[in-house]
């Protein structure tokens, strides 16, 4: 079962909010997830990002593929260095 971290669209109309979950790939975008780590709003001025460092840091030990936009996320909070660190095992 290949498994990714993406993004999740809610909110209303014109109005996006995101969720960032891990999911099975095959499952559509909005649909059945494993586990919500984090959120994402696009809209806020600075955007807004919350996520769970340990269990984002967890999912990718384990094969996780983070999608374009979550990774860049990821690097903008400093994970993805973490994750690149822990595997050099610095």
């Amino acid at each position: 079962m290949a498994v990714k971290i993406r993004l999740k669209r809610m909110g209303a109309k014109k109005a996006p909010f995101y969720r960032v979950v891990v999911a099975d790939s095959r499952s559509p975008r909005d649909g059945k997830f494993i586990e919500n780590i984090g959120t994402y709003n696009p809209l806020a001025t600075p955007a807004e990002v919350k996520i769970d460092e340990e269990a984002a840091i967890k999912w990718l030990n384990n094969g996780a593929i983070p999608t374009d936009t979550v990774k860049s996320l990821f690097s903008k909070m400093g994970i993805m260095e973490k994750f690149h660190n822990l595997k050099q095992g610095k």
